[in-house]
């Protein structure tokens, strides 16, 4: 059987600002079927019944619809706002800094003392300043140009067709927004060879209580759906918050990215931000997970030199 390697520009279904490529490998027979059917047959899937979303949607469990409005607004009357009058960028931290340079690059990439990355606040709808805002970013979408692809020995991944300077936003890791007991009932059903795409962002506010936020893109999510883990990635992920209280779990370029590399982050949130963000995290990796006896530590493939050998395991859900 010949097999012929194609593009395919449908995966985001025209939802972002770029298409979004996908490589794969198919048949002479299939892809001649492909060509008279692209708009309902798709050769080499992603998963049945996979819908493509470009933000957060409301889930099981989620008290708060992310597309409302629920955030203020700041009262700059100006084309792009500035840290010592914006109450959105006073709400960033206490560096001097504005959250974004003059090329939308992320400029703080966490606290190196602490380990913990900063939420970003940006302008809203209900803010004073202009669209071009220096503070927009994260809400203007997907702009650069992505290739989902087979890899050898992980499944799908995700690499960039550009050079992607240090600090630049990359995507977002969007899906359902679930609430605890629904994340615990989806992480109980799982069987031994199904994929894991819960993620757990647990923010800490001084002593006060955690703040937790569950993302599922398993049948509704994003191009971040298909970013592997890699011990020593190149992307890292700040919670950002634009309209909502729900933050927007994106992606930033932890370093300079060539053409062609793949991208990646730690699903146990390292990088410079470690332990903020959590992908449902062990950390002895020859132990296995208590109270089911289908979750357990995976092998890691991600061939760096300070692999750990497994893949993240949060069992805090279930053992909670």
């Amino acid at each position: 059987m010949s097999i012929i390697k194609v593009f395919d520009q449908y995966l985001c279904k025209g939802l972002e600002n770029v298409p979004v490529l996908r490589e794969g490998n198919v048949s002479k027979e299939e892809y001649s079927e492909f060509q008279n059917q692209r708009n309902e047959y798709t050769p080499y899937h992603t998963q049945t019944q996979f819908t493509y979303s470009p933000e957060n949607i409301q889930g099981p469990g989620c008290d708060i619809d992310p597309s409302e409005v629920t955030l203020p607004g700041c009262s700059c009357n100006a084309h792009s706002c500035l840290r010592e009058s914006c109450s959105c960028l006073q709400t960033y931290g206490q560096t001097c800094r504005q959250t974004y340079d003059s090329h939308g690059r992320l400029q703080d990439q966490g606290d190196t003392e602490t380990g913990y990355c900063r939420p970003v606040f940006e302008c809203n709808a209900l803010c004073g300043c202009s669209e071009a805002c220096c503070n927009r970013v994260v809400q203007r979408g997907l702009g650069l140009k992505l290739c989902v692809y087979p890899t050898e020995d992980r499944g799908w991944g995700l690499r960039a067709l550009e050079p992607i300077p240090c600090g630049t936003f990359v995507c977002e890791y969007a899906g359902e927004v679930i609430g605890f007991e629904e994340a615990r009932r989806r992480q109980l059903a799982q069987g031994l060879e199904d994929n894991n795409y819960i993620i757990a962002v647990r923010e800490y506010a001084g002593q006060g209580p955690v703040s937790e936020t569950f993302v599922d893109p398993t049948v509704v999510g994003n191009v971040g759906r298909f970013l592997n883990h890699s011990c020593q990635p190149n992307l890292f992920m700040v919670p950002v918050r634009v309209h909502s209280l729900v933050p927007r779990l994106a992606l930033f370029a932890g370093r300079d990215i060539t053409p062609q590399e793949e991208l990646t982050f730690d699903y146990s949130g390292g990088y410079s931000n470690t332990p903020s963000v959590e992908r449902l995290v062990q950390s002895d990796p020859g132990t296995e997970a208590s109270e089911t006896g289908t979750l357990q530590r995976k092998p890691c493939h991600c061939g760096a030199q300070n692999c750990s050998q497994f893949l993240p395991l949060d069992l805090s859900v279930l053992n909670n």
